[in-house]
């Protein structure tokens, strides 16, 4: 959501409640609605309470809160209704997070747990978990009901369809395909009995091209419908089986409601009549259509409406109606129904006339995602008046009447005079949007066109968007015209400068084109500082929409007097997607369990809702809400804390702070060193650091009285990059160093010394659960149950202790499950637990606190940001010599977990390479930033990012490709197999999968492929790049190498097993069961995992460093030994088929124990620091990937159109769910590399980028467009000593991601040489369509080049 400055309203004075009474007095104030078949009847609904709210609230915990603002898609859930543009009924997925309760009388809303469940799924749910579409499950529910939604609307979707129904879902863990793969079983052509996909010769709509229409429509053949085509073993898709819409609420009467309590009243008029009569006298009231700002600004600005009307219910707002010269639309019609309505124009006015109609399309389609579009309006759009709303530019440029109506008049104002300053408009206060008026173009010489660019294309803010218009007479002289432009000033802007040097001017003429791009640099002089950052790239892109628009429009002309550049037209499209993976990989060692494909066992729980997270836990009696005072400056002293505000508001409890803990000793914590506080002492070191907490009785009031403390600051200077904390010798106390050979003298013997600086940004975990947590007290000896979404129970368990005064074994730490942890809850959540401990303990009542989304980036640390000087020498013919490096990572203003990552960037520095002379040295700065941590690859990917920057750049300096330079150094038998750190490399098969994947993706040809193709596209370049990774699985910590298990047989058969790693959805618990299954000789359905605590498996290790499979597992293998051990005469006695159950129940009649206790702990490990021996790594994973992009190089924008992976996982205990981690690692690092940018706002030095709004994730259509996976099979691993052979696989992909970047980089590399720039490019991460368009050379960007003036600082800051 655009961030915005908005007055609050004044509270409802004496006068205008009872002119407000007398309009309203006759109104209802009872909500009647439907819920999953159910009807309810409300007589007291509380007009703040949020539909997400209410259903949590009821116990449908199915439904999640993933970001509260309408961007991850967690919360979506279907609103049937009956539509009143339509006249037809629609199921409308929609985010129950932003959607006010109050707004669904009339409706019928389902939930995911009112389309089935675990004993009777919906195929929908269904076909996600069996397709292993759910990994941790968090946003699994939101996934089922957009695919819901999509087949309750739609029951033969087309491919097309079903790729785009998921624009305003996120998923952190699967990479998406396995998601679109199930979901495609619905399509029209994956659904259909004859398509090639099932088999058949091929369904009519693949033979008559793509949407060629189908058999039904021909006149030959049979005329019976074709059965839908039901993938074997799934449940067949009936859709009349379906939840109808219920009779009661076609009949149903929309009264006029009123409802309210002391802070708001909440309006729901269903005339227009009755809306104006409202506005007459109470024009303050805020009007809400879709709330998708308003709940914005009331959750994270903390504004307060006192008087809110509903409008989403006056059918007279949602009509519309084709007028000879302009159609005209209601003010709040949903945008789903505006894109039919643009739809059924084009049609009715033909191609020519309906390009303003096409131009909303466009931009609709990109706008938000599906959930918005469901609920946000034309009205909302404007009132709100973002600078970068999507359609706003298309409505002032299209010369569109906006229509407003007050009681007494209507008044009709032009769209250009509409905008009147940042967030003002030229609205009465009095009126309302009743309408647009958008005119249709003339039948000759008019174009209009749109264009928006985002840093994601799907539900994405514009970074600069415009609508541009011409009319030209029969001279092809420019008659008027319109250039608006979004993202280039506080409102939408005219270009005026441009606009007026176009008039009368003839358009076929070049320097008409010279004129305009001149005059567009007037018109949008943007200084370097600009708020929102990016000035040349917005400047380019200001200059280069106008180069696209001047280019379409000569193309429909067909000029001869000037050249067209054809190749500026048009954008990237993505082709439907798809991938394949080698399912008989693990063939060769198939054991009766181990080596199967098997679904993720909580996968159907997960689908159908009934899995329970943290937050689900249901309420315990007497239960206070937590919400967390946090600090809002990056470095000040504390001059003062007053909380008595927040304590005289009602439902507050107590104020929880340092004063509250055993001893002053308790607040600190942190691992290895112990430097930082639970809560802050004198001094604040970050925005975001915790300075108290609120308890409330409920969460909502938690949260309002959490920012009724009052802190005052006294400001002390701050530091926030790298190179700031270089430059003032600001560092941790860490310092490391790797040295082997003689780097000094083979850099004098060497060939060639190059230097270079490799620079990548740090990256936001952002899984889909935030940090949680809940501390239930119990009366007896000082213990307390700590139920928190932790990868870490054990250290959880051992800092609540220090923070009661209280021995460990009075506490029981123990997680369910994680909706997703990625390493940001190995250390982090301590400080939640800590603190939600602390609350209970003083208040003695159980304590419950979960994180909003922006609260949990702004405290829970990121992945490192790194710097790196690096010295590389190498010879002629490519071989490297000796590299010498400087790495420094950004700890933020704690240490946590940086000086380890430092230390593993440094061991992966050599990537895949032999380099015989390496001194490598490592540093953490400290900074004023928050405290980042571990997450998945652990500073391995930054260290192989080095590495694999420098051999990109030294192939550029010795002008040979980069393919043959990686080959020429790999570590091999012939030269070398021991790595800087004197640790041999075994089962080495980089080498292998490198010729592999070279020969299954063809890239040789597709390299000559892509080099015709640039010759011949001057803006639109493709790349290539193929990149092998290592990666060290163990803890560098020798001490962490350990786990134990805990094995129950009961007299049923039926087998229990605890150990102490966490289920995140990394499918840890699915491995485990499978070997258990393997080793007792079961079922896997009669092993059970409860959870992880404790108080069952004592000591754990955090669930991290990819080596829980290997820890835990074999530790649950010695336990099954043991327990096989005392079996073994009852099984010589019973038979070899003998059932468990038969011989449990003898073994415990003949008293034999039936419990077994398991460990294991990694042999022959322990590297030696400084002394440069020992063993680091128990062994290393390996893998290759190869990608291939497209970008646009006069936006910046790319996608990505093949990735081809290869991994070896040694002999893998479950293929289905390693693939899984494959691709969602694979995916997450594209993410790390190119949309996932960090950023600081400078005058604050807060994070800016702390919700879905700000901070890109990829989505479903960020993935490759072919998307192949495969595991290296037929090789013997003779040296790999893990449980089943296997290797771990959790982190190893995520690097892979990286081929994306350096695909950019090829591409980029091609872009240059088009305007003869030939220097070495040294890109930086992330590459975002920013950095790639800025990384071109063309005049288009030289001319909108910003350069800062003295002492001018960026908008932002990159840390």
């Amino acid at each position: 959501m655009a961030p915005g400055i908005i007055v609050p309203e004044p509270a409802v004075s004496q006068e205008s409640t009872n002119t407000l009474a007398s309009v309203t007095g006759a109104y209802d104030d009872t909500l009647r609605f439907y819920l999953n078949g159910t009807k309810v009847v409300l007589d007291s609904a509380d007009p703040e309470v949020t539909l997400l709210e209410y259903l949590r609230g009821i116990g449908l915990t199915g439904t999640k809160l993933g970001c509260a603002e309408g961007g991850c898609g967690a919360c979506t859930v279907v609103v049937s209704q009956y539509n009143p543009t339509t006249k037809q009924i629609y199921h409308a997925s929609v985010n129950a997070c932003l959607a006010p309760l109050v707004s669904v009388d009339g409706k019928h809303v389902i939930t995911v747990e009112g389309i089935g469940n675990v004993k009777k799924p919906h195929p929908a749910q269904e076909r996600i978990a069996k397709g292993n579409g759910s990994q941790c499950g968090f946003c699994t529910p939101g996934i089922v009901m957009s695919l819901y939604a999509l087949i309750r609307n739609n029951d033969t979707p087309s491919e097309h369809e079903v790729e785009e129904a998921f624009d305003g879902n996120l998923c952190r863990c699967t990479g998406y395909r396995p998601i679109l793969d199930a979901a495609q079983t619905f399509s029209a052509q994956k659904g259909c009995g004859q398509a090639k996909a099932n088999g058949g010769s091929g369904c009519c709509m693949e033979k008559n091209g793509n949407g060629g229409g189908c058999c039904k429509d021909g006149a030959e053949g049979d005329s019976q419908p074709i059965k839908k085509f039901t993938p074997p073993g799934f449940i067949e898709y009936k859709p009349d089986t379906e939840l109808i819409f219920p009779p009661a609420l076609r009949k149903h009467d929309f009264k006029p409601l009123a409802f309210g309590t002391k802070r708001k009243r909440w309006y729901r008029p269903v005339t227009l009549q009755q809306l104006l009569e409202i506005k007459s006298v109470y024009p303050s009231a805020k009007i809400i259509a879709g709330s998708t700002e308003t709940q914005i600004e009331t959750k994270f600005k903390g504004m307060n409406y006192s008087a809110s009307v509903f409008v989403g219910d006056i059918p007279e707002l949602r009509q519309y109606n084709f007028h000879d010269d302009y159609l005209e639309i209601g003010g709040n019609v949903v945008l789903t129904d505006l894109e039919d309505i643009c739809r059924k124009a084009i049609k009715h006015y033909g191609d020519v006339r309906s390009q303003n109609f096409a131009a909303i399309l466009k931009q609709i389609r990109y706008f938000a995602g599906r959930q918005i579009r469901n609920v946000g309006t034309p009205a909302g759009n404007l009132a709100t008046a973002s600078p970068i709303s999507d359609l706003n530019p298309v409505f002032v440029a299209s010369n569109a009447t906006l229509v407003a109506k007050s009681l007494d008049k209507t008044t009709d104002i032009p769209m250009s005079t509409f905008f009147k300053g940042y967030r003002a408009t030229a609205l009465p206060p009095d009126a309302i949007i009743a309408g647009l008026r958008i005119p249709v173009a003339k039948e000759k010489g008019e174009y209009m066109r749109a264009y928006k660019q985002a840093k994601r294309k799907d539900d994405d803010i514009a970074i600069v968007n415009a609508a541009l218009r011409v009319t030209l007479g029969d001279d092809q002289r420019v008659e008027t015209a319109d250039l608006v432009y979004g993202g280039m000033a506080p409102i939408t802007i005219a270009a005026k400068k441009a606009m007026a040097y176009l008039q009368g001017k003839k358009f076929t003429e070049l320097e008409t084109l010279e004129g305009v791009m001149n005059a567009l640099e007037e018109d949008f002089d943007l200084r370097f500082g600009v708020p929102g950052g990016m000035a040349t790239y917005r400047k380019s892109l200001a200059l280069s929409f106008f180069y696209k628009f001047y280019h379409e429009v000569l193309a429909e002309l067909h000029t001869e007097e000037v050249e067209v550049d054809e190749q500026a037209i048009g954008e990237i499209e993505r082709d439907i997607s798809y991938g394949e993976k080698d399912h008989k990989a693990a063939e060769a060692y198939h054991q009766k369990v181990l080596g199967q494909e098997r679904p993720h066992v909580a996968a159907m729980k997960q689908c159908t809702g009934e899995a329970q997270y943290t937050d689900d836990i249901p309420l315990q009696r007497n239960e206070l809400y937590g919400c967390l005072v946090l600090s809002t400056k990056a470095h000040a002293k504390i001059v003062s804390i007053d909380p008595e505000p927040a304590l005289d508001l009602p439902g507050v409890h107590a104020w929880v702070d340092r004063h509250d803990l055993s001893s002053p000793e308790a607040n600190w914590w942190g691992a290895p060193s112990c430097d930082e506080t639970f809560f802050a002492l004198d001094e604040v070191y970050t925005v975001g650091q915790p300075i108290g907490m609120v308890l409330a009785d409920t969460a909502k009031r938690a949260e309002q009285a959490s920012r009724a403390v009052q802190v005052v600051y006294e400001d002390l200077p701050a530091i926030f990059t790298i190179e700031e904390a270089i430059a003032k010798d600001s560092y941790f106390n860490h310092f490391r160093y790797i040295k082997t050979g003689d780097t000094e003298k083979a850099f004098e013997e060497a060939d060639h010394v190059f230097t270079g600086i490799a620079r990548m940004g740090g990256q936001e975990h952002f899984y889909l659960e935030t940090q949680a947590c809940l501390a239930v007290p119990k009366p007896e000896d000082g213990e307390m149950e700590i139920y928190s979404s932790t990868q870490n129970p054990a250290e959880t368990q051992a800092y609540v202790s220090k923070v009661l005064g209280v021995a460990a074994n009075k506490i029981v730490s123990k997680v369910k499950r994680l909706g997703g942890g990625f390493g940001g809850k190995e250390t982090r959540s301590i400080q939640l637990a800590g603190i939600v401990a602390c609350a209970a303990n003083k208040v003695r009542r159980p304590v419950r606190c979960m994180l909003n989304r922006d609260e949990d980036i702004i405290t829970s640390g990121q992945r490192h940001p790194f710097l790196a000087r690096w010295k590389v020498g190498v010879n002629k013919d490519g071989k490297l010599q000796a590299l010498d490096a400087d790495v420094f990572c950004n700890g933020g203003w704690s240490q946590d977990l940086s000086g380890a990552v430092v230390e593993r960037a440094m061991t992966h520095i050599d990537g895949c390479y032999s380099i015989p002379n390496v001194h490598v040295r490592g540093r953490v700065a400290k900074t004023n930033t928050v405290s980042n941590t571990a997450f998945r690859g652990f500073g391995g990917p930054q260290g192989m990012f080095i590495a694999e920057s420098y051999m990109e750049e030294i192939a550029d300096h010795l002008k040979i490709p980069s393919e043959r330079l990686r080959e020429i150094n790999m570590y091999s038998p012939e030269t070398n197999m021991q790595t800087h750190f004197n640790q041999e490399i075994k089962d080495w098969y980089v080498p292998l999968m490198y010729k592999q994947v070279q020969e299954e993706s063809e890239y040789s040809r597709r390299r000559q492929d892509i080099e015709e193709y640039n010759k011949t596209h001057k803006w639109n370049k493709r790349g290539l790049a193929l990149i092998p990774t290592k990666f060290g699985i163990s803890f560098t910590a020798l001490f962490l190498n350990q786990a134990g298990a805990l094995v129950h047989i009961y007299h049923d058969g039926s087998i229990l097993v605890a150990h102490g790693g966490t289920e995140m959805g990394q499918g840890l618990h699915t491995k485990m069961t499978m070997i258990a299954a393997e080793a007792l000789q079961v079922l896997q359905a009669d092993v059970y995992i409860s959870e992880t605590a404790t108080n069952t498996v004592a000591n754990t290790s955090s669930t991290a460093a990819s080596a829980s499979s290997d820890l835990n597992g074999y530790a649950i293998w010695n336990a099954c030994q043991q327990l096989n051990e005392r079996l073994k005469p009852y099984r010589e006695k019973l038979g070899p088929n003998a059932q468990m159950k038969d011989m449990a129940h003898a073994a415990y009649f003949d008293r034999v124990n039936l419990s077994a206790q398991g460990f294991y702990s990694t042999p022959d490990i322990g590297y030696v620091w400084g002394e440069n021996k020992g063993q680091m790594f128990f062994y290393f994973t390996q893998g290759v990937a190869a990608a291939e992009v497209e970008i646009d190089t006069l936006t910046g924008d790319w996608t990505c159109r093949r990735a081809d992976i290869k991994m070896d996982v040694g002999r893998s205990i479950n293929p289905a769910i390693d693939y899984g981690q494959i691709e969602g690692a694979f995916v997450q690092g594209q993410g790390l590399f190119t949309t996932e940018e960090m950023l600081w706002h400078r005058a604050s030095g807060g994070i800016f980028t702390k919700g879905p709004g700000a901070y890109k994730i990829p989505g479903f259509r960020d993935i490759p467009q072919v998307f192949n996976v495969g595991l290296l099979k037929d090789v013997q691993w003779e040296n790999l000593r893990t449980i089943q052979r296997s290797r771990g696989v959790g982190e190893p992909p995520l690097f892979m991601g990286s081929c994306v970047f350096f695909a950019i980089r090829d591409a980029l590399k091609a872009a240059r040489a088009e305007f003869d720039e030939h220097s070495v490019l040294s890109l930086q991460s992330p590459a975002t369509p920013e950095r790639i368009r800025i990384s071109c050379a063309d005049p288009i960007l030289k001319r909108a080049w910003v350069e800062p003036q003295e002492g001018e600082k960026s908008f932002f800051v990159a840390i």
